[in-house]
């Protein structure tokens, strides 16, 4: 069964503006450029709101960049570079939950709400913490090792 015969056979049921919207969402979209050009303005509202986001980047690019002047082997590189990475894209997905559940509650206060940010919040934290870890695995003894000699 293809998708659009899927689609249509589970829109069929519901009423038509909920129908409309839901056919409508494929087409937000309508080439990869469009894409690109939605992941881009995401990137840019993080960087331009979110001061951790500004922070981590810094910090991920000071770290990548003692990587290449401590000559360090392209696989540690590729290390360094992917773990900061990966903070990155725990705060843009921070960042996202965080308006998500903004736009549930709105401007009240809800326990669930405290508790999805408090937790979204940390999994950025313990992926800034592993990639503290790891770059200091990797780049403190090379830099120690210019000490020494």
């Amino acid at each position: 069964m293809s998708n659009k015969s899927i689609i249509s056979s589970q829109s069929s049921t519901e009423p038509e503006p909920a129908r409309l919207k839901r056919e409508l969402s494929f087409k937000v979209a309508h080439n990869l450029f469009v894409s690109f050009k939605y992941a881009w303005a995401g990137l840019s509202y993080t960087f331009q709101t979110q001061r951790n986001f500004r922070i981590h980047t810094v910090i991920g690019s000071v770290a990548l960049s003692l990587g290449l002047s401590l000559q360090l082997e392209p696989v540690e590189l590729a290390v360094i570079a992917l773990t900061s990475g990966l903070v990155l894209v725990m705060e843009l997905l921070n960042t996202a939950l965080e308006a998500v559940v903004d736009l549930t509650v709105e401007r009240t206060y809800h326990e669930l709400a405290k508790i999805a940010k408090d937790c979204a919040a940390a999994a950025v934290l313990v992926s800034a913490m592993a990639a503290v870890v790891i770059a200091a695995f990797l780049i403190i003894p090379p830099f120690l090792a210019l000490f020494q000699a």
